[in-house]
């Protein structure tokens, strides 16, 4: 018999590649931010079919939303841990995962025609609760919806929601991921999938539930500390992924900025690596991801940033007929003119 040297991991991981620097609309067209002035941020139902099918308009290659299962074993498509209304007066706030499909689907717009759904509230990182009032609204949705109802060569960044503040028994993890998969095997037929969750113990046991999709490990980079210390850092990431055999990290932009000097360390392992986060609305921080080397980013401002990508990665140079140059030339850096900018970012995101 042949014996292999090869970790778990390396056996695993297999050498996933985008083709090509992602654009991936995040909560499909933009997340919602209810206090914000900017009124793109209250522009479409996040989380919905109608963002969705609005992102598919635009040159990108995949959404990411976040999935959870509801008492009776559905997936619903749902960030939050918990759903908020108000009736006469009086807030009403329910776990999303106790409450039953059918219950989940009467909060907000419903789809059967004059009946009313319960109003929807949301509460903001300040703890601020706000009616979810938005430009267009959409009824909420499960993973079968999306898998039917959405453009078909649109792929799915499936994000798996777990609690922060739950330490979830490994057969509950299962069972989520089990009732994930039932439909992603159903419905996905040719659907560009990669799944990725902030929960290390459900990124690995998905990688080992399944061989068909990439699984990727979110983490904000050291921006938060938690209890789990997999979490606190792009390192401990680092090492969830290779010892696991998981296919790349997603982080919040800041960590990457912050930690530059592991780009080249997470490329060297094979790995993929995409960001999230505020800084990924500003076409200049993805322009210089791009030049990193990061492999795509998660954005709310869907056709501003995907109109800025197809001009920032342009073929550097276009020649005429006779071989004369013409046309803009982006911006090419030295390996210095590099390094310098990298030694500033972290320097301009912490001021």
């Amino acid at each position: 018999a042949v014996v292999s040297t090869q970790s778990t991991g390396e056996l695993n991981r297999g050498s996933f590649k985008f083709p090509k620097f992602q654009v991936i609309g995040h909560r499909g067209n933009g997340m919602n931010i209810l206090s914000s002035p900017d009124s793109r941020m209250k522009a479409i139902k996040e989380n919905s079919i109608m963002s969705f099918n609005l992102a598919a308009n635009y040159p990108l290659d995949f959404i990411e939303f976040d999935v959870q299962v509801t008492r009776d074993g559905c997936p619903i498509i749902f960030h939050d841990d918990f759903i908020l209304s108000e009736d006469n007066g009086t807030i009403y706030e329910k776990r999303v995962t106790e409450l039953s499909l059918a219950e989940f689907l009467c909060y907000g717009p419903q789809k059967e025609e004059g009946k009313m759904g319960h109003s929807l509230m949301r509460k903001t990182y300040d703890g601020k609760i706000l009616k979810w009032n938005v430009e267009q609204d959409d009824a909420l949705c499960t993973l079968r919806d999306a898998f039917e109802r959405v453009e078909p060569s649109l792929g799915f960044n499936i994000e798996l929601k777990f609690d922060d503040h739950i330490v979830y028994h490994q057969d509950h993890i299962v069972h989520v991921l089990q009732c994930v998969l039932k439909v992603v095997t159903e419905y996905a037929r040719d659907r560009p999938i990669i799944f990725s969750s902030f929960h290390p113990d459900a990124a690995l046991l998905l990688k080992k539930l399944q061989i068909a999709y990439p699984v990727f490990f979110l983490t904000n980079g050291g921006g938060e500390i938690y209890y789990d210390p997999r979490r606190n850092s792009l390192e401990e990431a680092y090492k969830v992924c290779i010892e696991g055999g998981l296919n790349g990290i997603v982080s919040e932009v800041k960590g990457i900025f912050r930690n530059p000097g592991v780009v080249p360390k997470i490329k060297e392992a094979k790995l993929s690596l995409l960001t999230y986060g505020k800084l990924n609305n500003v076409v200049e921080a993805v322009y210089m991801q791009h030049l990193m080397g990061i492999d795509g980013v998660i954005v709310d401002l869907v056709k501003e940033i995907t109109e800025a990508v197809a001009d920032m990665i342009k073929p550097m140079k276009m020649e005429d007929s006779e071989g004369r140059n013409k046309g803009k030339l982006n911006p090419e850096f030295s390996e210095k003119e590099l390094s310098f900018l990298l030694k500033l970012i972290p320097q301009l995101i912490q001021s």
